[in-house]
Protein backbone atom coordinates (compact mmCIF):
# COMPACT_ATOMS: atom_id res chain seq x y z
CA UNK A 1 0.00 0.00 0.00
CA UNK A 2 1.31 3.63 -0.48
CA UNK A 3 1.73 5.41 2.48
CA UNK A 4 -0.10 8.14 4.12
CA UNK A 5 0.91 11.50 2.42
CA UNK A 6 0.97 14.36 5.52
CA UNK A 7 1.45 18.04 5.40
CA UNK A 8 1.71 19.41 8.29
CA UNK A 9 0.75 22.51 9.32
CA UNK A 10 2.15 24.46 12.00
CA UNK A 11 4.23 27.63 13.48
CA UNK A 12 6.61 25.95 15.74
CA UNK A 13 9.49 24.23 14.34
CA UNK A 14 10.09 22.33 17.36
CA UNK A 15 6.95 20.92 17.15
CA UNK A 16 7.19 20.31 13.32
CA UNK A 17 10.42 18.42 13.72
CA UNK A 18 9.04 16.35 16.03
CA UNK A 19 5.74 15.39 14.57
CA UNK A 20 8.28 14.90 10.98
CA UNK A 21 10.73 12.61 12.89
CA UNK A 22 7.39 10.99 14.27
CA UNK A 23 6.01 9.78 10.82
CA UNK A 24 9.46 9.36 9.26
CA UNK A 25 9.54 6.04 11.79
CA UNK A 26 6.78 4.81 10.49
CA UNK A 27 6.74 3.43 7.33
CA UNK A 28 2.88 3.99 6.19
CA UNK A 29 3.32 8.02 6.56
CA UNK A 30 4.99 10.03 4.36
CA UNK A 31 5.38 13.70 5.21
CA UNK A 32 4.93 15.90 1.74
CA UNK A 33 5.46 19.24 2.68
CA UNK A 34 5.60 21.85 5.95
CA UNK A 35 2.92 25.03 6.53
CA UNK A 36 3.91 27.85 8.85
CA UNK A 37 0.87 29.94 8.22
CA UNK A 38 -3.07 29.50 7.37
CA UNK A 39 -2.48 30.81 3.91
CA UNK A 40 0.78 28.38 3.48
CA UNK A 41 -1.40 25.23 4.45
CA UNK A 42 -4.12 26.19 1.97
CA UNK A 43 -1.89 26.95 -0.80
CA UNK A 44 0.16 23.66 -0.37
CA UNK A 45 -3.06 21.68 0.60
CA UNK A 46 -4.21 22.93 -3.23
CA UNK A 47 -0.74 21.92 -4.68
CA UNK A 48 0.21 18.74 -2.59
CA UNK A 49 -2.94 17.10 -2.42
CA UNK A 50 -2.25 15.26 0.82
CA UNK A 51 -4.01 12.52 1.90
CA UNK A 52 -4.13 14.12 5.55
CA UNK A 53 -3.60 17.89 6.76
CA UNK A 54 -2.36 18.10 10.50
CA UNK A 55 -3.69 21.22 11.41
CA UNK A 56 -2.44 23.47 14.33
CA UNK A 57 -5.36 26.35 15.20
CA UNK A 58 -3.47 29.26 16.21
CA UNK A 59 -1.54 30.11 12.80
CA UNK A 60 -0.30 33.30 11.43
CA UNK A 61 -2.92 34.98 8.55
CA UNK A 62 -5.85 32.76 8.27
CA UNK A 63 -5.92 30.30 11.60
CA UNK A 64 -7.10 26.81 11.76
CA UNK A 65 -10.06 26.75 11.45
CA UNK A 66 -10.58 29.40 8.56
CA UNK A 67 -7.51 27.27 6.48
CA UNK A 68 -9.61 24.32 7.26
CA UNK A 69 -12.92 25.18 6.06
CA UNK A 70 -11.37 26.59 3.11
CA UNK A 71 -9.39 23.46 2.41
CA UNK A 72 -12.83 21.44 3.20
CA UNK A 73 -14.43 23.42 0.59
CA UNK A 74 -11.74 23.42 -2.17
CA UNK A 75 -10.59 19.52 -1.39
CA UNK A 76 -13.44 17.27 0.23
CA UNK A 77 -11.14 13.93 0.12
CA UNK A 78 -8.14 15.55 2.25
CA UNK A 79 -8.45 14.65 5.94
CA UNK A 80 -8.03 17.11 8.35
CA UNK A 81 -7.08 16.40 11.57
CA UNK A 82 -6.91 19.38 14.30
CA UNK A 83 -3.46 18.91 16.46
CA UNK A 84 -3.87 21.43 19.10
CA UNK A 85 -3.47 22.74 22.89
CA UNK A 86 -7.03 23.77 22.83
CA UNK A 87 -8.64 21.79 25.33
CA UNK A 88 -11.82 23.81 25.19
CA UNK A 89 -14.98 24.36 22.70
CA UNK A 90 -13.03 25.03 19.50
CA UNK A 91 -13.28 21.63 18.77
CA UNK A 92 -17.30 22.44 17.92
CA UNK A 93 -15.36 25.15 15.39
CA UNK A 94 -13.58 22.71 13.83
CA UNK A 95 -16.06 19.85 13.21
CA UNK A 96 -18.14 22.64 11.68
CA UNK A 97 -15.42 23.54 9.77
CA UNK A 98 -14.80 20.40 8.23
CA UNK A 99 -12.13 18.61 10.30
CA UNK A 100 -12.63 15.11 10.75
CA UNK A 101 -10.39 14.46 14.00
CA UNK A 102 -9.36 16.67 17.23
CA UNK A 103 -6.26 15.55 19.14
CA UNK A 104 -3.92 17.37 21.53
CA UNK A 105 -0.78 18.46 21.34
CA UNK A 106 1.07 15.85 24.50
CA UNK A 107 -0.61 12.76 22.68
CA UNK A 108 1.69 9.58 22.83
CA UNK A 109 2.87 9.09 19.29
CA UNK A 110 0.89 5.99 19.16
CA UNK A 111 -1.92 7.60 19.80
CA UNK A 112 -1.04 10.41 16.90
CA UNK A 113 -0.25 7.78 14.46
CA UNK A 114 -3.83 5.84 15.02
CA UNK A 115 -5.65 9.01 14.51
CA UNK A 116 -4.00 9.72 11.35
CA UNK A 117 -4.62 6.18 10.23
CA UNK A 118 -8.55 6.92 11.16
CA UNK A 119 -8.89 9.59 9.48
CA UNK A 120 -7.40 8.51 6.48
CA UNK A 121 -9.86 5.51 6.57
CA UNK A 122 -12.38 8.20 6.61
CA UNK A 123 -12.83 7.82 10.45
CA UNK A 124 -13.71 10.26 13.25
CA UNK A 125 -11.67 10.34 15.94
CA UNK A 126 -11.00 12.29 18.97
CA UNK A 127 -8.37 12.69 22.13
CA UNK A 128 -10.12 11.22 25.06
CA UNK A 129 -10.75 14.51 27.27
CA UNK A 130 -12.54 15.57 24.01
CA UNK A 131 -14.27 12.91 23.25
CA UNK A 132 -15.83 13.46 26.43
CA UNK A 133 -16.54 16.94 26.36
CA UNK A 134 -18.41 16.39 23.22
CA UNK A 135 -20.22 13.34 25.01
CA UNK A 136 -21.32 15.52 27.92
CA UNK A 137 -22.36 18.63 25.14
CA UNK A 138 -25.22 16.10 23.71
CA UNK A 139 -25.86 14.71 26.82
CA UNK A 140 -26.99 17.84 27.97
CA UNK A 141 -28.71 19.46 24.61
CA UNK A 142 -29.78 15.60 24.27
CA UNK A 143 -32.05 16.28 27.30
CA UNK A 144 -34.32 19.08 26.04
CA UNK A 145 -31.55 21.58 28.01
CA UNK A 146 -31.51 25.17 25.99
CA UNK A 147 -28.20 24.96 24.54
CA UNK A 148 -25.59 28.25 26.09
CA UNK A 149 -25.46 30.14 22.75
CA UNK A 150 -22.34 29.64 20.76
CA UNK A 151 -20.75 27.04 22.34
CA UNK A 152 -17.70 26.73 19.79
CA UNK A 153 -16.43 29.91 21.86
CA UNK A 154 -14.53 29.53 24.93
CA UNK A 155 -15.64 31.53 28.16
CA UNK A 156 -12.82 34.28 27.27
CA UNK A 157 -14.15 34.29 23.94
CA UNK A 158 -18.01 34.84 25.18
CA UNK A 159 -16.53 37.13 27.46
CA UNK A 160 -15.02 39.66 24.28
CA UNK A 161 -18.11 38.85 22.27
CA UNK A 162 -20.60 39.81 24.76
CA UNK A 163 -18.33 43.20 25.20
CA UNK A 164 -18.27 43.62 21.76
CA UNK A 165 -22.05 43.55 20.96
CA UNK A 166 -22.00 46.24 24.04
CA UNK A 167 -20.28 48.88 21.43
CA UNK A 168 -16.88 48.10 23.57
CA UNK A 169 -13.41 48.88 21.39
CA UNK A 170 -10.39 46.27 21.78
CA UNK A 171 -9.11 48.57 24.02
CA UNK A 172 -11.96 49.49 26.55
CA UNK A 173 -12.26 45.62 26.35
CA UNK A 174 -8.47 44.91 27.33
CA UNK A 175 -8.91 47.39 30.19
CA UNK A 176 -12.32 45.90 31.38
CA UNK A 177 -10.72 41.98 31.23
CA UNK A 178 -6.93 42.98 32.44
CA UNK A 179 -5.60 41.76 29.00
CA UNK A 180 -3.48 42.97 26.47
CA UNK A 181 -4.82 44.42 23.57
CA UNK A 182 -2.59 42.34 21.01
CA UNK A 183 -4.62 39.23 23.14
CA UNK A 184 -7.84 41.00 22.88
CA UNK A 185 -7.42 41.19 18.90
CA UNK A 186 -6.66 37.54 18.53
CA UNK A 187 -9.68 36.50 20.82
CA UNK A 188 -11.93 38.77 18.35
CA UNK A 189 -9.80 37.33 14.92
CA UNK A 190 -11.07 34.01 16.76
CA UNK A 191 -14.19 35.27 17.20
CA UNK A 192 -15.09 36.40 13.97
CA UNK A 193 -13.68 32.79 12.50
CA UNK A 194 -15.87 30.46 14.37
CA UNK A 195 -18.68 32.71 13.95
CA UNK A 196 -17.82 32.36 10.47
CA UNK A 197 -18.49 36.51 10.07
CA UNK A 198 -16.56 39.01 8.75
CA UNK A 199 -16.53 42.46 10.60
CA UNK A 200 -17.20 43.45 13.88
CA UNK A 201 -20.74 44.47 13.05
CA UNK A 202 -21.80 41.03 12.45
CA UNK A 203 -20.36 39.38 15.20
CA UNK A 204 -22.28 42.21 17.52
CA UNK A 205 -25.21 41.50 15.46
CA UNK A 206 -25.37 37.60 15.88
CA UNK A 207 -24.32 38.19 19.59
CA UNK A 208 -27.30 40.07 19.94
CA UNK A 209 -29.70 37.91 18.50
CA UNK A 210 -28.09 35.12 20.99
CA UNK A 211 -29.04 37.38 23.63
CA UNK A 212 -25.60 39.03 24.66
CA UNK A 213 -25.00 42.62 24.93
CA UNK A 214 -27.51 43.95 26.74
CA UNK A 215 -25.72 45.46 29.61
CA UNK A 216 -24.56 49.23 28.26
CA UNK A 217 -21.37 50.52 28.86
Amino acid sequence: MSPIRVLIADDHPVFRFGLRALLAAEPATEVVGEATTGDEAIDLAAALQPDIVLMDLNMPGPNGIEATRRIAQQHPRIGILVVTMFDDDSVFAALRAGARGYILKGSEGEETLRAIRAVAHGEAIFSPTIARRLMQHFAVTGRGASAYPFPELTEREHEVLDLMAQGYTNTAIAERLYMSPKTVRNHVSIIFSKLQVSDRTQAAIRAREAGLGQDKP
